[in-house]
């Protein structure tokens, strides 16, 4: 039997429409799993008009739900189990996926917060440690308000580290302090001394600046670019004491840093902001939020009635 999806399409709202494909058939080693909530990232938005996921093809990336069929080769978790995954083709009524890119749920985390965690959740967690992030480090995070910069601040303070959160406007910054941050600036005004680890997921000006506060032997990771501006760094920027700018792409299956992040949610320890929540028919209100600016946190689609 078909089932419903988003699917990528140039010419409608968002260039994203409800239509109906046919059923998942998982391989050896997937589930099958009735998806119940999606959430939704800036990636998606731009990978449905750049092209990269082609037209008539299912799109997203975070999913939450129940698992429906077992996988055929006896791994991962049993019918009836409660998951959170980051996958390929997310939404839609029914996934097939990976054993390794899903983590069980625990036991009375809703799945509402839970399906923000994917890709906003493991950029944050696997940037931070590609930075080498410590007690002892000063930490910027731009677009701290968002999916990602929210969690990177919390994961960071977590961490002993002195984080330094950059957001658009005062109204971005609300809360910022109660999840860890030890300064909240509005762009990076004020900021003097240098940093030893930038999470930027705004890109352009900002990014060039942040560039120039970095401290020798610093790392910068870029995981967003939600300006859509350019970089232009000016001449000589690049020359001096050693320090890197990174690009950053969530690799791999993400199982493992899922069930860290879903952990540390049950427990209090991470947590998670819904800015949007709404069935999956109003996507394009969702996407307009979301390019607005307007969203705090993550934005979450109900796929199931």
């Amino acid at each position: 039997m078909p089932v419903r999806a988003l699917v990528v399409d140039p010419s409608a709202p968002a260039a994203v429409r409800l239509s109906e494909i046919p059923d998942p058939v998982p391989g050896p080693g997937q589930v099958l799993v009735d998806v119940s909530h999606a959430s939704l990232n800036h990636g998606d938005l731009n990978d449905a008009r750049s092209g990269r996921v082609p037209t008539g093809a299912v799109l997203g990336s975070d999913a939450a739900g129940v698992v429906v069929r077992a996988a055929a080769d006896g791994t991962g978790p049993e019918v009836g189990t409660r998951v959170v995954a980051l996958t390929s083709r997310a939404f839609a009524e029914r996934v097939a996926i990976d054993v390794g890119a899903l983590a069980e749920v625990p036991t009375g985390l809703d799945l509402v917060k839970t399906v923000a965690l994917p890709v906003a959740g493991v950029a944050a967690l696997r940037s931070l440690r590609a930075a080498g992030l410590g007690p002892d480090k000063r930490v910027l995070v731009t677009g701290a308000s968002g999916g990602v910069g929210r969690f990177a601040v919390q994961l960071a303070a977590r961490a002993g580290a002195h984080v330094i959160a950059s957001v658009g406007s005062t109204a971005r910054g609300e809360g910022l302090v109660d999840l860890g941050a030890d300064e909240v600036l509005i762009g990076l005004e004020g900021l003097e001394q240098a940093v030893d680890v930038v999470i930027d997921s705004v890109g352009g000006p900002q990014l060039v600046a942040a560039w120039s506060l970095l401290a020798p032997g610093g790392s910068a990771q870029s995981v967003g670019w939600t300006s859509g501006e350019p970089a232009v760094f000016p001449p000589y920027a690049t020359v001096g004491p050693a320090k890197s700018l990174t690009s950053f792409v969530i690799d791999g299956d993400a199982g493992r840093d899922l069930a860290v992040l879903t952990e540390l949610t049950a427990a209090g320890a991470l947590t998670v902001e819904i800015g949007w929540q709404g069935t999956w028919d109003r996507f394009t209100e969702a996407a307009e939020a979301l390019r607005g600016r307007r969203v705090s946190g993550k934005a979450v689609l109900q796929i199931t009635q």
